[in-house]
């Protein structure tokens, strides 16, 4: 096993934090890139990365502007850009993916998002499905409807008060209030993201987790969650693009029974895709990698990019 990083700079300037998991002695069958969530880093990634690697899928992530080391150099946590954040998050993205595809050639890259990195996937989706084989969406959640609407309002409100750098408690508080209420017996704000106690502890003593983003990052994400639920722009992603969509029974960001996600995929196959798997995990909460079960999580992510792989290269 092998790891590197390497920065990578962006044409507005930001310097984008590139991580990478190989190993000299495997021969890759594939390559996973993963775009992470809200509040979060790469970093957290590595059990996960390691167990693709010895089961030959070579791993590669970035880290988010506003986040991570990205967010660090940046000089701001919870901050996306000036103007069109998100999109600018999503080519990122694809300008990550290119830097893999000149560095492994001719193997499949398939996508991987979760929570707020699954919208930005969904919409990489939308804008270079050419670049990748198929994506894992993880802990989504469908359209906020009014309630975006309102937030995004908030927030464009918020910026022009106190700025677009600065936090947002209240877009804070209103976005992930409720997550906790559905969990008895409640230790910490975050018992909603595992029912391991100890990735709960990791995540609230990690300084690079967990942070208040700022008013113009919520009015970026309201506006990319307005534009990955637009009929028009579902029905850019080709119909037989494969789509592995996973999440925690108990994930409130998937609303509650998951309608949420399920109005995804009725949205999606509405629009014409016809190549979704779904796999819904018993007692599951927000971040599957890091749940109880998270083996199991892994194996049937694994089970199913060498399913798609061996589709394409019998």
């Amino acid at each position: 096993m092998e790891t590197s990083t390497k920065w990578v700079r962006m044409d507005d300037g930001v310097e984008v934090f590139m991580k990478k998991w190989t190993s000299p002695t495997i021969t890759p069958k594939a390559v996973l890139q993963i775009s992470h969530g809200m509040a979060e880093h790469i970093e957290r990634y590595n059990h996960f990365a390691h167990y693709l690697v010895n089961k030959g899928i070579f791993v590669y992530g970035s880290d988010h502007r506003g986040h991570g080391r990205t967010g660090e150099r940046m000089g701001h946590l919870g901050y996306f850009a000036a103007q069109d954040g998100f999109e600018r998050a999503v080519e990122d993205l694809y300008v990550i993916n290119r830097e893999i595809s000149q560095d492994i050639s001719n193997l499949p890259i398939y996508m991987f998002g979760h929570s707020m990195g699954s919208f930005l996937a969904r919409r990489f989706m939308q804008t270079y499905s050419q670049a990748v084989k198929g994506a894992i969406i993880s802990g989504t959640a469908g359209d906020p409807g009014i309630a975006g609407k309102i937030g995004k309002s908030i927030a464009k409100r918020e910026m022009h008060k106190k700025g677009g750098k600065s936090p947002s408690p209240l877009l804070n508080r209103l976005t992930f209030g409720s997550y906790n209420k559905k969990f008895p017996q409640q230790k910490t704000e975050f018992d909603w993201l595992t029912r391991d106690a100890h990735k709960v502890k990791e995540y609230i003593e990690d300084p690079l987790c967990g942070f208040i983003c700022t008013s113009s990052f919520f009015y970026d994400l309201f506006t990319g969650l307005e534009k990955i639920h637009d009929d028009q722009q579902v029905r850019k992603v080709p119909s037989k693009f494969p789509i592995l969509i996973i999440s925690g029974e108990d994930d409130p960001v998937g609303g509650k029974a998951l309608k949420g996600v399920h109005r995804v995929v009725k949205q999606w196959e509405k629009n014409g895709l016809d190549n979704i798997k779904t796999i819904f995990f018993k007692q599951g909460r927000h971040e599957l990698l890091n749940e109880t079960n998270q083996l199991e999580v892994y194996q049937l992510i694994f089970d199913w990019l060498k399913q798609e792989t061996y589709r394409k290269n019998p």
